[in-house]
């Protein structure tokens, strides 16, 4: 049997860890997902490790779950990371070109973009990113692949992303403790870049928003290149805990109203043949009203109705989190830049008006983001909460990434099978390194 390339993908956040388990390679060169698992997150806030024994509960549960659904055991995985702790700056690289001929080759590009990250950072903070924007020979700028172009002069320029060195520690011994190498971290706000974007919106001008629970990222892309990237501090729980206060309920009461507010229609009323007017607001105003009943909430609450919960509680968060992303764009004079709008993904992208709202505020187009690119068991995945997820494994694919492995007895699906927990792992470990 032909042999495959295995790539893992680990979505830690603050409301849920995400395992996609993907094979691309020998008859199928697409990427086709054999195993999904979602549970929720513990020990993460806003975006960032408060309790190290609880996200590796998490991370665990998650990680056996995909693992058995896919029938083999993970040797690495791709991890995303986000969260306040996440800066970002464009960056220039100059080299002379290298062969006597001058013509430019891989040699040369790996040097200037190395040249280009070379930028002066603290010590408390690492790269996880140089991601190049355009290429310049000699007088001659806006190249996006200078290779096998003639020239003396080769500049580039590059957009950096950071992260704090402690943060990304730790969010590795996580995983390193599962007996699971950490391939490479990826910025959320680039992995939904890559399955939500379209090349033409990125030629455009376009701003891809993952709106986590905790925090968000963005990632703004102009002429087709990696612009500008941030992190807003601010989430989709926090619509969720506005109502929760605002109609005096639990966190768990609030989130089910949320979800079933965005899941569900408004039914349009039409006055009836012979229906008087007062007759049709009673009618309207009774449509209005939630039933409570159906949600299950196991708390008792004062009547509540939709146009109250959306327009007076949910609204004023959904537009100061559209907002400060406006304001981050107007501060770097890129809203003009973007006429392809903002395109949302992420858990909170489906919450009911985002979009209007989106629309209305940045006074730009705005759309759901879903995430693209995949066979296999799709069906789970194909939505916004998944695109980070999904980015990891096509980001990891375009990277040449990929544990090789052929059809086989898997000894480490069976020790997972009889449920070892970490101490599994470290057996599975032990036996990779000894088995050829």
């Amino acid at each position: 049997m032909s042999k495959q390339n295995i790539i893992t993908a680990i979505d830690v956040g603050s409301d849920k860890v995400a395992t996609l388990i993907a094979a691309y390679g020998g008859d199928d060169p697409q990427l086709r997902v054999l195993g999904v698992s979602a549970v929720p997150s513990f020990g993460v806030r806003k975006s960032v490790i408060v309790d190290l024994e609880a996200v590796l509960g998490s991370i665990e549960q998650s990680l056996n779950a995909a693992e058995r659904m896919a029938g083999l055991d993970v040797n690495s995985a791709y991890v995303s990371v986000c969260g306040t702790h996440i800066r970002s700056r464009n960056s220039k690289g100059v080299v002379a070109v290298a062969n006597p001929d001058q013509e430019i080759d891989t040699t040369d590009v790996d040097r200037v973009i190395e040249a280009a990250r070379a930028v002066s950072l603290p010590s408390e903070r690492q790269i996880i990113h140089v991601v190049p924007r355009y290429f310049k020979v000699d007088s001659q700028d806006g190249i996006r692949d200078p290779i096998g172009m003639t020239g003396v002069r080769l500049e580039s320029e590059a957009h950096i992303i950071t992260g704090l060195s402690t943060s990304l520690k730790n969010l590795e011994k996580s995983i390193s403790d599962l007996g699971v190498t950490v391939d490479g971290f990826v910025f959320a706000g680039l992995a939904v870049a890559e399955v939500t974007l379209t090349d033409t919106e990125k030629e455009l001008g376009v701003v891809a928003l993952d709106l986590g629970a905790g925090t968000s990222s963005f990632c703004v892309y102009v002429d087709g290149a990696l612009e500008y990237s941030g992190f807003l501090p601010i989430g989709a729980r926090h619509i969720t805990q506005d109502l929760a206060l605002g109609c005096r309920i639990s966190l768990a009461s609030a989130e089910k109203i949320k979800l079933y507010l965005s899941n569900t229609k408004e039914e349009k009323l039409k006055p009836l043949s012979g229906e008087s007017k007062k007759d049709f607001n009673k009618r309207k105003k009774e449509a209005d009203v939630l039933d409570l009943e159906q949600l299950d909430l196991g708390e008792s609450t004062e009547e509540l109705t939709r146009s109250f919960l959306i327009k007076r509680v949910m609204y004023p968060r959904m537009q100061e989190i559209i907002g400060m992303l406006g304001e981050k764009l107007d501060k770097e004079g890129l809203i003009s830049a973007v006429p392809a709008g903002v395109v949302i993904s992420g858990g909170g992208a489906e919450t009911i008006d985002l979009i209007p709202i989106a629309k209305h505020v940045l006074g730009l187009p705005a759309r759901v983001g879903y995430p693209e690119q995949l066979n296999g068991l799709i069906g789970e995945v194909k939505t916004p909460g998944f695109a980070t997820s999904v980015g990891l494994l096509v980001y990891a694919k375009r990277q040449g990434a990929g544990d090789t492995r052929s059809h086989k007895f898997n000894f480490g699906s069976v020790l997972k099978g009889l449920n070892l927990g970490k101490l599994g792992k470290k057996i599975i470990s032990l036996f990779r390194k000894l088995l050829p």
